[in-house]
């Protein structure tokens, strides 16, 4: 299986994260500074209603707080996003991958927009998404973006009764 450059850079991102080593910023080939940011943070999405097995329109809430970021240009301490649409889905197809928009709102009170795609696995009792893309709009606008979202879902049991309605996770994200 072949392994994604971005993907291996937003493994070693999140792993640096998450020990509290920053990764310097470099020089690109003309000179100027290699732009570079990483945050990590949280994510928090819910179900309405409850997704259970037998499939049906959910509408899903997310929100997602990035309580520290790392910035080449030192500018950029934080971050936000959240999102809501609606889909079509049972807990046995919750990973199917999506296109989307998402905007990021940041501590300098300017936004990042950024197209892209995404894939899920579930992994250990954990739903693992990987979102990437590019900024369009706004602040870090040409950059590709990797972020990572692990959400535990520990209460899949809820799949036969209820339904699963929400769960929270952490959440990288890296601007190269």
């Amino acid at each position: 299986m072949a392994v994604s450059r971005s993907w291996m850079c937003a493994v070693v991102l999140a792993a640096l994260t998450s020990l509290g080593t920053t990764v310097p910023a470099t020089a690109s080939s003309s000179g100027e500074p290699f732009l570079h940011v990483q945050c990590h943070g949280t994510e928090s999405v819910t179900y309405h209603p409850g997704v259970t097995f037998r499939a049906r329109k959910v509408d899903i809430t997310t929100d997602g707080r990035f309580g520290s970021c790392a910035d080449s240009q030192g500018k950029v301490t934080s971050g936000s996003y959240g999102e809501r649409f609606t889909v079509f889905a049972g807990c046995n197809d919750l990973l199917d991958g999506f296109e989307d928009r998402r905007t990021f709102t940041w501590s300098t009170g300017d936004t990042s927009v950024m197209k892209a795609t995404g894939t899920s696995t579930a992994v250990a009792g954990q739903v693992v998404t990987t979102i990437k893309g590019t900024v369009t709009q706004g602040r870090f606008r040409g950059r590709t973006v990797v972020q990572v979202v692990t959400v535990p879902q520990p209460e899949l049991v809820r799949c036969l009764t209820t339904g699963l309605t929400g769960a929270t996770g952490v959440t990288t994200l890296a601007i190269t």
